[in-house]
């Protein structure tokens, strides 16, 4: 941690009655690896872990989760948790293209860079929110740092090495599109693509023309040389903290995430497949995954008296009543509700719940 920079930033967004602007200060620390740019809102809550989060490929902190930050309930969490939006190196905001030659590090040394993030700041726990590369490098942590990770919140996880087809695939795919339209079809689905909505010019436009594309790039080859996490449902090699998986419905990484799902510990695991919402459902379905999240937190004992929402008020006697029709059955269970109705899961401590909501 020899060379430290801080910048203060006042976010700029829309605000609600009585709220006052997010104070936003950005660190740059040395690792081992290089340096590592991160961005922390709120201050330390005592006996309450930092919310950290990891972007995806072809984005970073402010692209990847400000919509799902700026959502209206999400002020509640805000309010609870200290959080650092960490961005991988080369993608912050203004970053210079590194140098041609440059070594870009692996996912499992990006994953390296965390401890070093969080002794500088002196946090000693985290509950950590990725999507896809970045699920993947919290889930790297996790497995090598078990007791400074007390929950997942892992979007789009891909656990899996690439295998040979997928390479073939890769490189047939390559001949006949460019790298910005590749990193495309990892984010969204073929059908946000063929619909071309303004999300996706929006997103287009943002890759392609990205002044540090070439640093893109690299991030996006060290994703597809990853190394599997080799996660196995009652083995040594799994994530011990409470984890949500959550994938959009025929989202890029939809069977990915229910292979993942089938390897950890569903004692452990709620698993939430989001109707509608595509491939990055932080940023077309914020509100539910906000819910989704609040009642994650309350399962780990956060935020208890959280206010009751809308939606929670619509499931409670329904999902009273089915907890004694099924408490005889097993722990693990599924539960499956409609987009129309609203609801989200509420489940009780030890079920895998699958959730079309």
């Amino acid at each position: 941690m020899a060379e430290l920079q801080e910048v203060q930033i006042t976010e700029e967004k829309p605000l609600l009655p009585g709220q006052t602007p997010e104070v936003a200060k950005t660190h740059s620390v040395e690792t081992p690896y290089g340096s590592v740019t991160f961005t922390v809102y709120g201050t330390p809550k005592p006996k309450r872990p930092a919310i950290l989060t990891y972007h995806d490929v072809g984005l970073n902190y402010k692209s990847c989760f400000q919509p799902l930050f700026q959502f209206g309930d999400m002020q509640e969490i805000i309010q609870n948790f200290v959080r650092v939006h960490v961005d991988a190196p080369g993608m912050e905001d203004g970053a210079p293209v590194f140098p041609v030659g440059y070594q870009y590090p692996s996912l499992d040394q990006l994953a390296d860079m965390i401890p070093c993030i969080l002794q500088y700041l002196n946090f000693s726990t985290i509950i950590g929110i990725g999507v896809g590369a970045g699920a993947y490098i919290l889930s790297r942590y996790a497995l090598n740092h078990q007791d400074s990770v007390e929950g997942l919140v892992l979007i789009n996880i891909d656990p899996n090495a690439k295998g040979w087809m997928d390479w073939a695939a890769h490189k047939l795919t390559g001949l006949t599109s460019s790298i910005s339209e590749m990193i495309l079809g990892h984010l969204f689905s073929q059908e946000e693509l063929s619909g071309n909505s303004e999300l996706i010019q929006k997103y287009r436009n943002t890759i392609t023309h990205a002044p540090n594309l070439e640093n893109i790039v690299l991030y996006w080859n060290s994703y597809n040389n990853r190394r599997d996490l080799n996660f196995e449902r009652g083995g040594d090699i799994t994530l011990k903290c409470p984890v949500m998986l959550v994938v959009g419905d025929q989202a890029p990484h939809e069977d990915a995430v229910v292979e993942c799902n089938s390897k950890l510990d569903p004692i452990q695991t709620s698993f939430l497949k989001m109707a509608d919402s595509g491939g990055q459902p932080q940023l077309t379905q914020p509100g539910k995954l906000t819910e989704a999240i609040k009642y994650f937190l309350q399962g780990m004992g956060y935020m208890a008296s959280s206010c009751m929402t809308r939606l929670s008020r619509s499931r409670t006697a329904s999902l009273t009543s089915a907890a004694s029709f099924d408490g005889n059955r097993s722990r693990s269970r599924t539960l499956s509700q409609s987009s129309e109705s609203g609801t989200l899961p509420s489940g009780p401590p030890g079920h895998t719940m699958e959730v079309s909501c």
